[in-house]
């Protein structure tokens, strides 16, 4: 056991906390929304740490590589479901993230002794992308944000989808035959 994979637990570990504070009080009340917010944005920021401090003290652990990526879903996933359930973002959006995010671990895990499939520029933009927009559901916005906080939604949707597709096109490149 290594600072890294701590700090991954311990995102896992947060996570029924930041689900309690989003819905404290029906979600509707602002101080808690607020709350939610910083204690998702503290384990989110857990994740950068995290990463940071393995390559840094070269702590790179097969443990790690393998459970970063499940905290990082289970991270979004108990965000968009909360909000989901809070009836803040539509229910299809969640699915096709969701989806999107399960299909490529499991992508990941299917080729794992064969090699590592890294974060892509794009995948890592993605996350930001969707860590971002989500949390503008979380806060207590003023509805003159609601314009942007969608757009943003839509950008995550967008770079959700098409790095999902690069990440199986690239697999499926290197699993093909070579002639």
């Amino acid at each position: 056991m290594n600072l890294p994979n701590s700090l991954t637990i311990f995102r896992i570990l947060a996570l029924p906390i930041c689900a309690w504070a989003l819905f404290k009080n029906g979600g509707d009340d602002s101080t808690w929304r607020f709350i939610a917010w910083s204690l998702f944005f503290i384990v989110g920021m857990t994740d950068v740490l995290d990463g940071k401090i393995a390559r840094s003290r070269n702590q790179v652990s097969s443990f790690g590589i393998i459970l970063d990526p499940i905290a990082d879903k289970a991270f979004i996933a108990t965000a968009l479901i909360g909000v989901s359930v809070l009836g803040r973002i539509p229910w299809w959006i969640t699915i096709v993230i969701l989806l999107r995010e399960i299909s490529v671990t499991f992508l990941r895990f299917a080729v794992i002794k064969r090699e590592i499939i890294s974060a892509s520029k794009g995948g890592k933009l993605k996350t930001l992308i969707q860590n971002f927009a989500v949390g503008f559901y979380i806060l207590p916005l003023p509805s003159s944000l609601y314009l942007p906080r969608d757009l943003l939604l839509g950008a995550a949707l967008i770079l959700t989808i098409t790095t999902g597709l690069e990440y199986f096109k690239s697999a499926l490149k290197k699993s093909a035959p070579s002639r």
